[in-house]
This record gives structure tokens, sequence and C-alpha cells, in this order.
């Protein structure tokens, strides 16, 4: 179990209680990239170099690492920026989804609708996910709902990245181009279980 606090802008104290998991570095080097397009190459060296990272922030594609260190990154850059993590997290997420589109365009058919799309996260896009990545640790997204003008789902996940869900989501609503509302209600307070509900307008 890996413990992180962070002091919130002030306001309150956040914990976040972590398991051990490990998340593909591909995620890690993506990130990377995105604080060097979004604040800049230094601030993107001194988040690296201020989060005490086991391998100096040389992370591969294609290995693994714990998740526990994009939460410090995550973490830092909050602090060199003034941003708040939560929304760090969002946008992060979202600017993921875009590049996923583009790097796994299979997987993004352009006769689907963006409820289809999200209905076959688990059963189909993760399945093939996991031929690619046999040792990727995966959150579960559950379809608890669904009619033709709104769907709601379940994420579930040990790393506690609701917010970061939440950005793959707008992600997702961006690239299909749908007039979509989106409302979240935290299930565990802790963002490990995380009820979302997308409405069309």
């Amino acid at each position: 179990m890996i413990i992180v606090n962070y002091w919130n802008k002030g306001y309150f104290w956040i914990t976040y209680k972590l398991k051990t998991t490990i998340m593909k570095g591909m995620v890690f080097t993506e990130y990377i990239e995105f604080v060097e397009d979004t604040f800049g190459f230094d601030t993107a060296q001194n988040m690296i170099n201020g989060a005490n990272l086991t391998n100096d922030g040389a992370y591969t594609g294609v290995g693994t690492y714990d998740s526990s260190e994009l939460v410090a990154m995550v973490i830092k850059l909050s602090e060199l920026t003034g941003s708040k993590i939560p929304d760090l997290l969002v946008t992060y997420g979202k600017h993921l989804f875009l590049r996923f589109t583009k790097l796994y365009p299979h997987f993004f058919p352009e006769d689907i609708t963006i409820f289809a799309f999200i209905s076959k996260i688990d059963n189909y896009i993760h399945v093939e996910v996991k031929k690619l990545y046999p040792d990727a640790e995966l959150p579960k997204v559950e379809t608890v709902g669904m009619n033709e003008n709104m769907i709601e789902i379940i994420y579930t996940s040990n790393r506690k990245f609701g917010d970061f869900a939440h950005g793959l989501l707008l992600g997702a609503i961006e690239f299909f181009n749908e007039e979509i509302k989106i409302e979240k209600e935290l299930i565990f307070e802790d963002g490990s279980k995380v009820k979302f509900r997308l409405t069309k307008k």
C-alpha cells in the first residue's frame, strides 16, 4: 500500500491510498509529452526532478511502471503550475483519449456512435488491449443503463483515477462530435468507483 498526501490549493488534505498497481509506459510517456506541450520543457523537467521517481523519468512506451509515479508527477505539476490536481487529470485524460484515436484507429470506426463505443469498452476494447499488453491492469467500465438518449456507466479502479476517466469521456465526446452532457457521481469518495451519466442534449 502506498499513501500519498498532498495539500490541495490550501483548502484540505487529500490522501491517495494506492495498492501497488502497474500502468503501461505509454501512459507515462504521453503524460510527459503532454506536460512539455502544455507547460513547456522546463516545467516538465522540474516536475520530473521534483517527483522523486525511481528511474528519473526514463520511461518507455512498452514498459510497465508503478501508477504511484504518475500520481507523484501530477502532484508535482500542480505545485509548479498552481493548477488543481483534478483539473490536470481531467485535461490529461481528454488529451490521451484523442491520442488513442490516432495510435489505435482500428478501435474507432467511423460508423459507430459514442454510446455504442462506450458500451464496448469492457467486453471488446479492453479484451483486445489485453491481447496487445497481457500485463496491463485495466479499470472496469460497466454499462448499467442505456437507451438512445442516455448511457450510464460505472468506472471501478484501484488507482482511484475518477477524474482521469472523466477526461477520457470528454475526449470521446469531442472525437465523436456529439452534443452530450456528462454528469459524475462518486460512489466511493476516494474516486475508486464512480458513476457517469452521458445524456444527449
